[in-house]
């Protein structure tokens, strides 16, 4: 196990009707004025906006509304959000949603104190050094970014689509009610289960010694979603699978699955090529599609971890190894494809003649590879995993 320093600071409340809290929250940490960053109208319609607001107002909060966040949020809607921030002299932000809104409210908080352009962040041009503190009321599990240190931004103009990591980006406080979760679509639900996935699984697939405890964390965490999944695509209401899917979309991507190793990401990198080309592609879905073409592409460079996986997941008992290997990414597969994940990118509207344009965002113009290791893909490496996609 490597040497580690592992915080995560974020507050988590859980349970039913705690976003009527939010007010309150905020009033503990003497927060007075508040941006309001959210996605959709779904939570105008259904209540939820007008009971965190009424929440904030007995409390004596003032906020400032702030929708309109779109799936594979744009850096466009995160600078006109920090000049409402910056103009109101907001002191906290909350954002309500998923991936999207958080990690836009997180984008706008690291940039309130920077003098340059907060896509600096995710260019790695700049590290922020202060940020407004950011609250989360949950509405959809997936991105896991109401207590992870990431927050990624996508450029239309030039279709660069990437993260950044810093502790900074660790939300205050993040309150999960299941019950928000009841109206997600079931597409959405899946993707949000499969991006969660992913989560773990890309850092599981890094390398580390024979023994390391946050792969079996990892794995479990796999596991269960695969389990809580299965009953929320066919229950939406089940409150406890859905708490469960909640909770361990928040465990798969705070670090405690990768705690103690070193991992770079390889499946998100290339999906995010592919939704910073075509932002319609819904992120999870992307994760869906690609997942198993990368697996069968590189599994041969770390058969064991992937039998392991096979066995862990999905008790597969082959006593070949690397059919055992191969067997279990059928199986992820199967699964992918059993709760209407893609399995070919002209399910996502994309073609053979878009190959190159996504290898090249992927990799800098073949300027850089993807990932670490053994495990890590050349543009060449880019192109064939995204033809066997055809």
């Amino acid at each position: 196990m490597n040497d580690f320093d592992f915080i995560n600071p974020t507050r988590i409340i859980f349970g039913k009707d705690k976003e009527n809290d939010t007010g309150a929250i905020f009033a503990q940490y003497g927060l007075k004025n508040i941006l309001v960053v959210y996605g959709s109208k779904r939570i105008e319609e259904n209540g939820l906006l007008g009971r965190i607001t009424k929440s904030l107002e007995d409390n004596g909060i003032a906020y400032t509304l702030f929708g309109g966040i779109r799936p594979n949020p744009t850096i466009g809607k995160v600078r006109e959000g920090l000049a409402i921030a910056r103009a109101k002299n907001i002191d906290a932000i909350l954002a309500i949603g998923g991936g999207s809104p958080i990690d836009s409210a997180k984008s706008m908080a690291c940039g309130f104190y920077y003098d340059g352009d907060p896509f600096d962040f995710n260019r790695k041009l700049a590290v922020p050094k202060k940020a407004l503190p950011v609250g989360v009321v949950l509405t959809h599990a997936s991105a896991g970014s109401e207590s992870s240190d990431s927050a990624v931004i996508q450029d239309d103009e030039t279709g660069i689509k990437a993260g950044f990591n810093n502790n900074w980006n660790r939300p205050l406080f993040a309150i999960e009610n299941p019950e928000l979760t009841f109206d997600v679509p079931p597409f959405q639900t899946a993707c949000g289960i499969t991006d969660s996935i992913m989560h773990s699984l890309e850092r599981y697939f890094n390398a580390s010694p024979d023994y390391c405890i946050a792969d079996d964390f990892a794995l479990d965490v796999v596991k269960r979603l695969i389990e809580a999944g299965k009953k929320v695509m066919e229950n939406p209401h089940d409150y406890e699978a859905r708490g469960a899917v909640m909770l361990l979309s928040s465990l798969s991507h705070d670090g405690l699955t990768g705690i103690g190793k070193q991992y770079a990401f390889v499946v998100h990198p290339l999906e995010h090529a592919v939704s910073g080309y075509a932002p319609n592609v819904t992120h999870g879905a992307g994760i869906g599609l690609i997942y198993p073409a990368w697996a069968r592409y590189v599994y041969k460079r770390d058969i064991a971890k992937f039998a392991h996986l096979a066995e862990y997941v999905f008790n597969i008992s082959e006593p070949d190894e690397e059919r055992r290997a191969i067997i279990g990414i059928d199986a992820m597969a199967e699964f992918f494809s059993s709760i209407g994940m893609p399995s070919s990118l002209q399910d996502v509207g994309l073609s053979e003649s878009d190959i190159p344009a996504i290898a090249n965002l992927a990799t800098g113009n073949g300027t850089r590879v993807i990932g670490r290791c053994h495990q890590s893909l050349t543009k060449e490496d880019v192109e064939r995993i995204f033809s066997a996609l055809l």
